[in-house]
């Protein structure tokens, strides 16, 4: 067994360790344990978690998750039928009206004055729905019933309104990597509860995608954004809307290597990114790492492997980005200066890297 076959096992079994140190006794995980910020449950971080402490065989830990987040959709009952109720009636909802992307960890929404920090954002219903469809094999268990069908009656009902994006920014337009989490869950909805209208509403959504979110062969951040993001790498891993061999997704998966790969072989988040100077993520590294140990590309697996584990702290922990390669260095201290220090560890960085080693693709599509 190589060394670095080795430091990656024990990489694995590390993230495991911090993921499942980070799990609240509620079944939420915190999206990182030392950064104030951060210091909430993640319908999307979680749902990746989860993701990846099935790979790695804590089921257990994974259904502590998916219930409490069902739990928590559930106690969003009378919201979802006020706002599917106004979007039914042609009415729009104000942006504070409709569900958080985080909540505490005992399962409340934050209490914000006006919006501090951006929090209306779709993506994460739509991934817990494909991650616990996953989990569940796409057989529904009546404890998730009624959370599943909430949760995808709301972002069935929402899919077309402008949201905050993965990055809680640029909150007045769609983006194609939030969508496409819509698309993937209420695939697995459908699946789940034999209901044939979401199906229907997805398959809209992968054509909106590419009649709308598709430039020069690629897919862009979205209608209005023509620039890559890395993100998109999901569209084909996990969610698999088009298979990674769909001459859309090879681009953009080549785009997203050739313009956001850094001199060392980190990947950023898109250009132009400006949070602690615009480095690179060790959870897109690992997330590329993924999608090319799924589909063949073992130089490419083994380069993101080798990156994430050379660019860990000390500790074996995985923070979010680097600061060594920014895109604008000026942005670095204001960043340092206004929340401290990047946070390490991201479980959603140690998510992400299980994946790369122990993930499938287990839940695909016709």
């Amino acid at each position: 067994m190589s060394t670095t076959t080795t430091t990656a096992r024990n990489a694995v079994v590390q993230g495991v360790r911090v993921i499942a140190d980070g799990q609240a006794a509620s079944g939420a995980y915190v999206a990182s344990p030392n950064f104030a910020e951060y210091a909430y449950g993640w319908l999307r971080d979680g749902a990746y978690c989860a993701l990846a402490m099935d790979a790695a065989g804590e089921r257990e830990s994974a259904a502590e998750f998916y219930a409490w987040a069902s739990r928590v959709i559930e106690s969003q009952q009378a919201r979802i039928a006020a706002i599917t109720g106004q979007l039914a009636d042609g009415r729009l909802p104000e942006r504070l009206e409709m569900l958080p992307a985080r909540y505490t960890l005992t399962g409340e929404p934050e209490v914000i004055e006006g919006e501090a920090w951006p929090n209306f954002q779709l993506d994460g219903y739509g991934t817990w729905l494909f991650a616990v469809d996953s989990h569940l094999n796409g057989e529904l268990s009546p404890a998730f019933a009624a959370s599943v069908a909430l949760a995808a009656r709301y972002i069935d009902a929402c899919w077309q309104l402008p949201c905050f994006d993965y990055w809680e920014e640029s909150g007045d337009r769609q983006h194609t990597s939030t969508i496409a989490a819509i698309a993937a869950g209420l695939r697995s909805a459908s699946r789940l509860l034999g209901d044939p209208s979401f199906e229907t509403t997805a398959r809209t959504i992968v054509q909106f995608m590419l009649d709308n979110c598709v430039a020069d062969g690629s897919f862009t951040k979205g209608p209005a954004d023509p620039r890559v993001d890395a993100s998109l790498v999901s569209i084909a891993t996990p969610f698999r809307l088009l298979d990674a061999r769909h001459p859309v997704m090879v681009a953009t998966v080549a785009r997203v290597r050739a313009e956001l790969s850094t001199s060392t072989g980190g990947i950023r988040r898109y250009l132009g990114d400006t949070y602690y100077g615009g480095n690179p993520w060790l959870l897109l590294t690992a997330w590329l790492g993924w999608h090319d140990r799924l589909h063949g590309d073992d130089d490419g697996y083994r380069r993101a492997r080798s990156w994430v584990l050379e660019h860990s702290a000390a500790t074996g922990d995985l923070p979010e980005q680097l600061l060594d390669e920014p895109q604008d260095a000026a942005f670095v201290q204001p960043w340092l200066d206004r929340w401290g220090p990047v946070a390490s560890p991201l479980l959603w960085s140690h998510a992400k890297f299980i994946l790369m080693e122990c993930g499938t693709a287990d839940v695909a599509w016709s």
